[in-house]
């Protein structure tokens, strides 16, 4: 269960993934259960919770498990790390609060306060000074009392330590801060360059027919891997002559980590959708909460056609 909850809570907050987190227990109360699902009950109960690739990597974690540790959870920080989706901070977690093992955990709440308390101006997003917070962090672990030291280190930072207005007097630490003695606290911690954000146009083309919608499955390669959509055609200005009459419904925004997505939304008679989308299939309405939709695609026939599709 901790694992479950640290790959839920991975880039989601807590009031978040709790509804997910109940839904994943009931649903696949053990190893066996995860390993045995169909990748697309695994998307399905994850829609809406976004990054995707934690569901798949947390299904193919499950199968790992089976296949080479005979279905019992691995419990050193090495093994860990050979999981799919785990990573150092992932691994740390796991190996603290389920085994209490001593290895203190780093994540961004963690580097924040370690980088104010010492006025460690050393780049976050880098190899060289992810190295060195580790090797910090390590140093500070009360090792007989990892977890308890890991989840106070992750709380200041949450609670007290905040990215803007922290609550310097409430800390515990304040006296001692370097941060804060030499006001240098706003501008840590410190990353390096900015990851450049790709702006992406997509056109869907809409058709509900006879309580039916024509969908189509994405690959493997892009975001939304193996998730349902309308038929699309994808970029800024995109040549439809050959689609005949097309009738815009609405465009949207949806912003992914490094990527500004552009969404429009057009209608389309179904004989030429299929004409020049062969591979979409028709999915009954009832049947959508079995098809794992992007969450782009779920609030549009929430806002427009009233449907839940949630699992």
């Amino acid at each position: 269960m901790i694992w479950l909850s640290e790959v839920i809570l991975q880039q989601t907050r807590v009031q978040q993934g709790l509804s997910y987190f109940h839904k994943f227990a009931q649903n696949f109360p053990t190893i066996q259960d995860m390993a045995a699902a169909k990748e697309q009950e695994i998307l399905n109960l994850w829609q809406g919770l976004g990054y995707y690739s934690r569901a798949r990597n947390m299904h193919k974690a499950a199968k790992f498990i089976i296949d080479n540790h005979k279905g019992k959870f691995p419990k050193s920080f090495d093994e860990l790390l050979t999981l799919p989706g785990v990573g150092n901070y992932t691994a740390a977690a796991i190996a603290s609060f389920a085994f209490d093992l001593p290895h203190a955990v780093l994540d961004g709440n963690v580097f924040r306060v370690l980088s104010r308390y010492f006025n460690f101006g050393e780049y976050i997003n880098t190899l060289t000074g992810q190295k060195h917070f580790q090797k910090l962090a390590n140093e500070l672990l009360d090792k007989k009392n990892s977890a308890t030291h890991n989840q106070a280190m992750m709380e200041l930072g949450a609670m007290i330590c905040t990215p803007k207005n922290p609550k310097c007097d409430l800390c515990p630490l304040m006296d001692s801060c370097e941060g804060k003695a030499k006001n240098t606290w706003s501008d840590l911690p410190r990353k390096k360059g900015k990851i450049k954000v790709r702006e992406r146009h997509l056109n869907y083309f809409v058709c509900l027919e006879n309580d039916r919608f024509l969908l189509n499955k994405r690959g493997e390669k892009d975001i939304w891997a193996n998730m349902y959509e309308f038929p699309l055609l994808e970029g800024e200005q995109v040549d439809t002559a050959h689609l005949g009459e097309i009738r815009h419904i609405k465009s949207i925004g949806h912003k992914l980590t490094h990527q500004n997505l552009k969404v429009h939304f057009y209608v389309l008679p179904s004989e030429k959708l299929k004409r020049f989308f062969p591979l979409a299939e028709w999915v009954d309405l009832d049947e959508l909460k079995d098809h794992p939709l992007p969450r782009v695609i779920e609030r549009f026939m929430e806002e427009e056609f009233q449907l839940n599709t949630k699992h």
